[in-house]
């Protein structure tokens, strides 16, 4: 969506207050000057104040984000304001590192809440652009550079084509129609400081896969549309899988089309792998027709939120060590007939809205439950049922699956047997990241760097 249309010059300011409650307040009165609302800017500064003390809103790159419903006829008002030697809150040192607070008011009737929510997560991950806004000279270049940044206008380091570069992206589309290929995967993390061969693909469809897709392509490319993964290997084409997979979901792929993946070392600046993938021999063991993959009950952005925090734990493990854990999407009613707790559910009483996986400040509380014996159970819409959860399937659906399980594994091969759901498992011995789908295995991650087999 345009987040650009939601931002106003009048409530883009220099944040004065060197308390949280203080900045806060400033934002709220540029906030609701104009509004024909009577909003208590005060209580809602209390609820914004109370909703950090519980889950903080520091999303990193210096960038809080403090966000709250209330009722008004509009559906958004962004403001953000630049910070200067950063904010007191509570005596928390990442508040200390705070330059930027954007408050996000919506309304009590939005329904694309968490799904604006993840849009701006997205956008202030990009350090270029955070650090682009906080380096403005002054106020009235802030403001335009704030502009610039929501409405994907900030100029990137251009990149200038090697020949062998423009060599391979030619012989690409050669390959590609030779191949009877429906798309070429361009491999966007390949060239670090921004994307190339953007425009050298003009006669195929062209798909950029990088780990942070942007809202909208580029004016002026071939660009078709993008798919964003997380990718902590150096290998090349380590996104294939994943990506293919999510393109599936959304519909961009046909289960019986054939790709060119045209990509390089991550960062390397240097294409050097073409690779022709024929979808249905690659996943004919997950899927046996159109749209079989994804569970009804399942959205496409809650898969792929799934597989990006898995992708993320089996690297980054939890404080230093390997994390492994299950998550099962999909299908809850069903599924939790087959569960026992074993703790106390750490998710029980919230609101629906703050345990939904959708939600980008969920991102470390279900990293930090992931050390707890089990598996999480996930609604198809992205809420977050239980953690903690022994998942055990009748004995019958544990028959004929492939061997060499451990325990995890055969409970999420047998739950996708049993359920209409798909789980993804990560295993904190290799590391190595599995999908299920009724009951069959497809490995996503294997092996990534900083993990140990």
């Amino acid at each position: 969506m345009r987040l650009d249309r939601y931002i106003a010059k009048s409530r883009i300011i220099e944040i004065e207050s060197t308390e949280l409650m203080g900045a806060i307040m400033e934002l709220l009165e540029v906030s609701t000057a104009r509004l024909q609302e009577d909003l208590n800017i005060k209580r809602i500064a209390n609820q914004l104040i109370a909703r950090e003390k519980t889950m903080t809103t520091y999303l990193g790159n210096g960038v809080a984000m403090p966000h709250i419903r209330v009722k008004m006829k509009r559906p958004y008002i962004f403001a953000i304001g630049r910070v200067k030697d950063g904010i007191n809150f509570e005596g928390l040192h990442e508040y200390a590192q705070v330059r930027l607070i954007f408050l996000l008011l919506a309304s009590e009737n939005e329904k694309n809440y968490l799904n604006v929510l993840a849009s701006l997560a997205r956008l202030f991950r990009d350090r270029d652009l955070v650090e682009n806004m906080v380096a403005a000279p002054d106020a009235e270049a802030f403001a335009e550079r704030v502009f610039l940044g929501f409405g994907g206008l900030l100029a990137k380091p251009e990149r200038r084509q090697t020949r062998f570069n423009r060599l391979l992206l030619k012989e690409s589309e050669k390959v590609a129609k030779e191949a009877k290929c429906a798309a070429i995967l361009l491999f966007g993390d390949t060239f670090a400081g921004g994307i190339e061969g953007a425009r050298g693909m003009p006669n195929f469809r062209t798909i950029l896969v990088t780990r942070a897709a942007a809202d909208r392509s580029p004016e002026g490319t071939q660009i078709e549309s993008s798919i964003e993964v997380r990718s902590f290997s150096s290998q090349r084409l380590s996104q294939a899988r994943s990506a293919i997979l999510i393109g599936l979901t959304r519909g961009i792929f046909k289960h019986n089309d054939r790709l060119l993946c045209v990509g390089g070392i991550p960062s390397s600046n240097q294409l050097d792998t073409l690779m022709v993938v024929d979808i249905e021999r690659e996943f004919h063991s997950v899927i046996d027709r159109e749209n079989d993959l994804l569970p009804p009950s399942v959205k496409i952005e809650v898969l792929e939120r799934m597989i990006a925090i898995a992708t993320e734990l089996s690297v980054e493990g939890r404080e230093g060590k390997p994390v492994g854990t299950l998550f099962v999407i999909g299908d809850s009613d069903r599924v939790n007939n087959m569960v026992k707790p074993l703790v106390l559910n750490p998710f029980y009483g919230y609101r629906m809205e703050d345990r939904n996986v959708l939600n980008p400040f969920m991102d470390e509380t279900i990293k930090e439950y992931s050390v707890i014996d089990g598996g999480f159970v996930i609604r198809g819409d992205g809420v977050i049922e239980s953690a903690g959860s022994l998942i055990h399937a009748p004995a019958e659906f544990y028959d004929n699956l492939p061997s060499g399980f451990g325990t995890r594994h055969s409970a999420a091969a047998a739950i996708t047997k049993a359920a209409d759901c798909i789980s993804i498992c990560v295993s904190a011995s290799s590391g190595q990241v599995t999908l299920f789908r009724k009951g069959v295995m497809f490995p996503l991650l294997e092996k990534p760097i900083g993990t140990s087999t």
